[in-house]
């Protein structure tokens, strides 16, 4: 584990009025190459100087995370692309100027000058611009584009307060910007765009549905990105590895058809009645929808199914709940693959280690 020269410093920020003058000290350390925890609109991110290939090695010792999962790099100005790849489609300028700032992720041919640490020695980097004040006035102050993959240890369920990141992280890194909560709670959408067509490395904040009706081509979705398989290689970060897990056991429950809850949460509930028979102390993560359907259950309500932005929001919270609870086994509904249900599934799925069962 990274252990830093002096203690964890948090710095308190109010997103809405940043202290520019903590903001100048969180840069310095990552000038220094230190390692910065910051909020942006997705999860929090575990940042150092993406251009120091010593200050990223940082990242991976404080996570434990494998060295072969390549980090997103975050900048602040559109013309950062240029230091980070020598080939910018003119796809991605469309896209950046639709979604920048905002939860979206390009796979772009990478710059000779970005480190081989950065790309996990791939010839392609995962890069975005963030939409969160705190986060672009850091990146802007540093100098330097940031290195980040989210706050938390390696596997664990991704960071969506300070209270969380301090909880994980203190003692491993030098700062900790605490701005509250963030907002949308999941990552952001990853797409490769060195492909043609595009394809989804891994769905998030960001609807693709969105993203196709700006470059006017269907995406492809292939089955690691659902959540369903393990990629064989990490092109980008979520695609290999078990992520977003709780320490205990959790299931997740799925249909073909999730126009009759009513029905489906008879075969949830048949099923969770079955464990607690078995004397297992169980908990559900549900929709608000059909907790009206079981009784004598633990619920962890994750929000309504006409509402999947609040769903996503929740779904760390509830994964991170988990472990706080007096229970044996956690079991999560499903949701259709539409929009941010498709993000919530692949969450889930991978949580669960793709412990899946279809009723």
């Amino acid at each position: 584990m990274h252990e830093p020269v002096k203690p964890t410093r948090i710095l308190r920020i109010d997103p809405s009025n940043p202290r520019i003058d903590y903001l100048i000290e969180a840069a310095r350390v990552i000038k220094y190459g230190g390692l910065v925890i910051f909020p942006t609109e997705t999860v929090y991110g575990l940042g150092a100087d993406a251009m120091n290939n010593l200050a990223v090695r940082k990242i991976f010792e404080a996570k434990g995370r494998p060295l072969d999962n390549p980090l997103i790099v975050h900048i602040s100005d559109i013309n950062q692309l240029n230091i980070l790849s020598d080939n910018v489609k003119e796809e991605v300028y469309q896209l950046a100027e639709k979604f920048w700032p905002g939860p979206l992720t390009v796979v772009l041919y990478r710059s000779e000058r970005v480190p081989y640490e950065v790309c996990a020695g791939l010839e392609t980097v995962a890069v975005r611009m963030p939409a969160h004040p705190v986060a672009l006035k850091l990146i802007e102050l540093s100098g330097t584009p940031i290195a980040a993959p989210s706050a938390n240890p390696a596997g664990k369920p991704s960071p969506t307060s300070g209270e969380h990141v301090k909880r994980d992280m203190m003692g491993r890194v030098d700062v900790i910007i605490d701005s509250g909560e963030t907002l949308y709670g999941v990552e952001s959408t990853i797409i490769d765009i060195t492909r043609d067509p595009p394809l989804l490395l891994r769905p998030g904040a960001l609807p693709i549905e969105e993203i196709e009706k700006t470059i006017k081509k269907k995406i492809v979705i292939p089955e690691f990105a659902r959540g369903l398989i393990e990629a064989s290689e990490a092109i980008a970060p979520g695609m290999k590895y078990r992520h977003y897990a709780p320490s205990k056991p959790l299931q997740v429950i799925e249909s073909s058809d999730y126009s009759n809850l009513e029905r489906y949460s008879l075969g949830v509930f048949k099923h969770v009645k079955r464990l607690m028979d078995n004397g297992l102390k169980v908990v559900l993560l549900a929709s608000s929808e059909t907790t009206q359907y079981y009784h004598e259950v633990e619920i962890l309500s994750l929000g309504s199914r006409k509402n999947l932005f609040e769903v996503a929001r929740n779904l760390y919270k509830a994964l991170r709940k988990i472990d706080e609870l007096d229970i044996d086994i956690a079991v999560s509904e499903g949701f259709e693959e539409k929009g941010l249900g498709l993000t919530i599934m692949n969450r889930l799925r991978k949580a669960s280690g793709y412990n899946i069962i279809r009723i």
